[in-house]
């Protein structure tokens, strides 16, 4: 817990590796027993037939919010089930308090179907700024985390998105069409141009992990969850790489962007795809 008047950055240099803990452990009593073994009744629609969410969702968002509210007493976790039961509860990002903010199976549509393409995203922030961030693959048991000013790393080891490769095209992943209005369609469609290759994005905190890793040079997302971005944007920005939306400003986890908006490797292809989404290049 927070002592006295302990910042949140001490407070991670204390505690940080017991939010790994509780991270693991939840995918690994809550998601991983039930993958590619779930029954017809732990899987329900809740917007529609791509928006799914199962007994694994809810039992580790469970299992993280009572594990990371303990570790942090005063702050309040924002998590997607949750927010799906009570979307009241979403304004807590914009409060006064520490927020965790979680994903508990980002990539949901994929866990369902047995695909390993699905993660874990944990993310503590405080006034609208990502302090810190866990991004955890339970299929490949792979763990990427990020602390503000001190770096992103991949199970330990420093990562580096670096330039992307002189010439060749532009490595962009981009919204589900179902995800988007006629609006945001028709920016999307500026990405379509030589010099970039588009395609549709898996989990969302995945994507970002590959663009931080330098295997993806850019995102193209249309909505705000904060919970499938400000972990995935703090390890991108920690990897050297940057966020902007339409309007050329960094995205922001308390909402009111300009959408579509871009995560890249850094700042010259953010620049690049900003433009093609406003039609200017």
């Amino acid at each position: 817990m927070i002592e006295n008047n302990e910042t949140i950055d001490e407070f991670l240099a204390r505690h940080a590796d017991e939010v790994e803990d509780a991270v693991r452990k939840a995918a690994a009593l809550e998601i991983m027993p039930r993958w590619r073994r779930l029954a017809a009744h732990e899987v329900d629609e809740k917007a529609g037939p791509h928006d799914l969410v199962t007994d694994a969702d809810r039992k580790a968002e469970l299992y993280l919010t009572e594990a990371l509210a303990a570790l942090l007493p005063g702050s309040v976790v924002v998590g997607e089930e949750a927010v799906h039961d009570n979307p009241a509860s979403y304004e807590a990002i914009r409060g006064e308090a520490p927020v965790w903010i979680v994903d508990p199976v980002d990539g949901t549509r994929q866990f369902v179907h047995g695909d390993p393409g699905f993660c874990t995203l944990v993310a503590l922030a405080h006034h609208g700024v990502v302090h810190a961030s866990w991004t955890y693959a339970p299929a490949d048991d792979r763990l990427a985390t990020a602390v503000r000013g001190r770096g992103a790393f991949l199970d330990g080891e420093r990562l580096y998105a670096g330039p992307p490769e002189p010439g060749r095209d532009l490595r962009v992943a981009t919204s589900h069409p179902d995800y988007t209005t006629d609006e945001q369609k028709q920016a999307l469609l500026g990405l379509r141009t030589p010099g970039v290759a588009p395609r549709p994005c898996g989990s969302a905190g995945l994507e970002y992990l590959a663009v931080a890793r330098g295997e993806l040079d850019a995102t193209a997302f249309s909505w705000e969850a904060a919970w499938d971005h400000a972990a995935g944007l703090l390890l991108v920005e920690e990897a050297g790489g940057t966020h902007l939306t339409r309007t050329g400003e960094p995205f922001r986890i308390t909402g009111d962007n300009e959408l579509p908006f871009t995560a890249a490797r850094d700042a010259a292809t953010a620049r690049r795809v900003v433009a093609l989404l406003a039609g200017e290049a």
